[in-house]
């Protein structure tokens, strides 16, 4: 049976527990007996337009019910859409494992093939690029705010939907019980995973009519949570839907003011507009006069951000009462948020790039080189990654040679966190333990960006230009180290071991120790500046290891789908159990009876490496 059919035939609170995967004492103690003023934290944040947006965030325990809620709820969803157009692209097999800018472009369509974009906020395969791609190249654009939008939803009009609308009809109960799970004082709270979804699934019916009333005066419509917007490519915008007074004043048509009263919302007249071409049109905060875009001077404020951190390890942010001091974390999102567009702008170039982000007639020359590629803003955002990463780090950084290293090592620490005070800290009251060090996950994005993808290959290009690239920046010397740790198997002899030895700052430890002869025998090396490399140690008779070595007999013939990893000595990669599955159904889900003593050696190794910088930083 699908979640949407579960949820339907389910009556008592137990039964909906095991649908949203906890137990029924946690749904009972975060609804029941925990008092509702505990459970959220309020704060402000500033609105695009001026003003603040009070925010009520959940506690942990409570935000991961409404996570697990809003998951449900956007299964049901899909489940839904299903049912409702079968044939539509995004129900496609190949659409389903397709990454979300590979169906960015689904448009609302007569073709009985493109299922309906209506709401683009908090939609899975749905984001404000989807929300601006649908006003591209328009003549007129409006835009409707939706005024007080979430407290117009209260906890009898969330538990009256789920008892009433036709695709859930649920049980009183369970419709209660979500209604409490999700709003608190009364209405749908800022803050919480579920409120979208939830407002989302109350406001179709309005999306519905408003989309309806658009296509009967060739207009496109779209929503963004309370963001309204309705474009056309006719010359004068219909006035039947809005126009606008000589003294600038905006008169709602008499149709789509009362769908939205009907539906038990109020226009904010003050942010109510119509762009024309002539002029900067905007959408949910992206440019669409013709590509989705963000606005000049969010990139200019954000780029002369980036280069006073370069310069002095610091910037600040114009605020109404002035100047403040900068969070990086902030800046980072912005990055991101900019880096997100130019993604999907890439992705519909001509010629586009391919899922490599290599120019198809580049493709095998510049896999591993793509900085040639870079445009301005992705320099920028290549440059603050590096400096986040690899020279400003605010802890030390690890990379390893691939994504099972890291959950090997995480795995080991969270376990050993007692024996290792450098590497984690010991459990708090949310968390077992708290990492006090950062791992590079890589990506294909880190490949595109920093030329960085795991492999001895991609790190052996990373310790060539580290000591170019971290002179570029005139920001305070770093904290913390950068560690690689490295496999000390046959993958060093292809010309690593050399390269690195013939580095001249390239210092081995103990010191003792023949860089040339006994490289592999080094407990870590100082390659330059704050950058190190970390081999997995000999075997006890001097044989190659790797890091899978470190695991005993007892983990490595553990068994999963009827297979093991194997013992070294008879390993067999095309019949035993692959790395990715012993890393994560073994290491990762087992760890709580994984012996991880074995990588003790190894993570002194590195702590070793910590220490050491730590020594020398300041000289």
């Amino acid at each position: 049976m699908n979640k949407l059919g579960e949820l339907k035939t389910i009556t008592t609170k137990p039964e909906l527990a095991k649908l949203l995967d906890v137990k029924p004492s946690t749904l009972t103690y975060s609804l029941y007996k925990v008092k509702p003023a505990t459970q959220y934290h309020q704060f402000e944040i500033p609105k695009r337009n001026g003003g603040k947006r009070v925010i009520n965030a959940p506690n942990d325990r409570l935000k991961n019910l409404q996570s697990k809620l809003s998951i449900l709820l956007l299964d049901c969803i899909d489940e839904i859409n299903a049912v409702k157009f079968p044939e539509s692209e995004i129900n496609l097999p190949k659409a389903r494992q397709a990454s979300n800018f590979e169906i960015l472009k689904v448009k609302i369509s007569n073709s009985r093939i493109k299922q309906p974009s209506l709401s683009h906020g908090f939609v899975r395969n749905r984001s404000i690029i989807t929300n601006a791609m649908m006003h591209l190249n328009q003549k007129n654009v409006l835009n409707i705010d939706l005024k007080d939008f979430f407290d117009s939803f209260n906890f009898g009009r969330v538990r009256g939907f789920f008892i009433k609308n036709r695709n859930f009809e649920l049980n009183p109960t369970i419709a209660t019980v979500i209604a409490q799970i999700a709003c608190y004082e009364n209405k749908l709270p800022q803050g919480s995973p579920c409120s979208p979804v939830i407002t989302n699934l109350i406001t179709h019916s309005l999306d519905i009519r408003l989309a309806s009333l658009a296509k009967k005066h060739s207009c496109t419509y779209s929503r963004y949570a309370d963001d309204i917007t309705i474009s056309t490519r006719k010359s004068i915008f219909p006035t039947q839907i809005m126009r606008q007074e000589e003294n600038g004043e905006y008169i709602t048509g008499k149709k789509l003011r009362s769908d939205i009263t009907r539906a038990g919302f109020s226009i904010n007249d003050k942010k109510t507009r119509i762009q024309y071409k002539d002029s900067r049109q905007d959408v949910t905060g992206l440019i669409v006069n013709q590509k989705p875009n963000v606005k000049k001077e969010y990139w200019r404020t954000v780029r002369s951000q980036c280069h006073s951190l370069f310069r002095t390890g610091s910037f600040t942010k114009k605020m109404a009462g002035g100047e403040i001091d900068g969070n990086i974390n902030e800046l980072e999102g912005q990055l991101n948020f900019i880096d997100h567009v130019d993604r999907y702008n890439r992705m519909r170039q001509k010629p586009p790039l391919n899922p490599t982000y290599a120019l198809k007639r580049d493709h095998q020359k510049y896999l591993k080189h793509t900085k040639y590629l870079l445009h301005g803003r992705e320099k920028t955002f290549s440059l603050f990654l590096y400096y986040r990463l690899f020279y400003g780090n605010d802890k030390p950084t690890f990379l390893c040679e691939g994504k099972t290293d890291n959950i090997y090592l995480k795995s080991a620490i969270s376990k050993l966190v007692a024996n290792y005070p450098a590497l984690a800290s010991p459990k708090s009251l949310t968390k077992d333990y708290e990492l006090l060090v950062r791992f590079v996950e890589y990506s294909k994005r880190t490949r595109f960006l920093l030329e960085l993808y795991g492999g001895v290959d991609y790190l052996k290009g990373f310790i060539g230009s580290f000591e170019t690239l971290s002179n570029f920046y005139k920001a305070p010397k770093p904290k913390h180290p950068v560690i690689i740790i490295l496999d000390n198997d046959d993958g060093l002899q292809h010309g690593f071991h050399n390269y690195v030895c013939s580095i001249s700052s390239v210092r081995l430890f103990p010191t003792h120790i023949d860089k040339k002869k006994d490289f592999k025998k080094a407990d870590f090396i100082h390659v330059v500046h704050n950058l190190y490399i970390v081999l997995t140690p000999l075997s006890s008779t001097g044989g190659d290891t790797d890091i899978e070595a470190l695991f005993d007999d007892d983990t490595r013939l553990k068994q999963y789908n009827d297979k093991c990893f194997n013992t070294t000595d008879k390993r067999d990669g095309k019949n035993d159990l692959s790395k990715d599955s012993f890393a994560n159904h073994i290491i990762k889900a087992q760890k709580n009876s994984i012996n991880f003593d074995g990588l003790k050696p190894l993570l002194d190794r590195v702590v070793a490496a910590i220490t050491h910088y730590d020594s020398i930083k300041n000289l």
